[in-house]
């Protein structure tokens, strides 16, 4: 398949290119679309529990409870393999 891109998306696809971890426009491509399905799967009810995380970890920053980086990493990793399974 071909395709005519207005001159904004092609700045925007090769300035991704430029950048580090795409390797062709198929990747930039591929990427936005599958960001675009995901950001589109969540539903309300996900995005105001993250909104309220956030508003808690910045109440918290504010307080000065902030958490050492290797334990928030550890952390999200775990979120983040649990994502996966979910997804399969």
């Amino acid at each position: 398949m071909q395709s005519n891109v207005p001159p904004y998306l092609e700045t925007l696809i090769n300035k991704r290119l430029s950048g580090v971890g795409y390797q062709s426009v198929d990747d930039v491509l591929r990427r936005a679309l599958q960001a675009q399905d995901a950001e589109e799967s969540w539903s309300d009810e996900e995005r105001r529990a993250l909104s309220a995380h956030v508003e808690e970890g910045y109440q918290q920053a504010n307080l000065g409870e902030l958490m050492d980086g290797a334990q928030v990493r550890h952390e999200i990793r775990g979120m983040k393999d649990d994502w996966r399974l979910s997804r399969q």
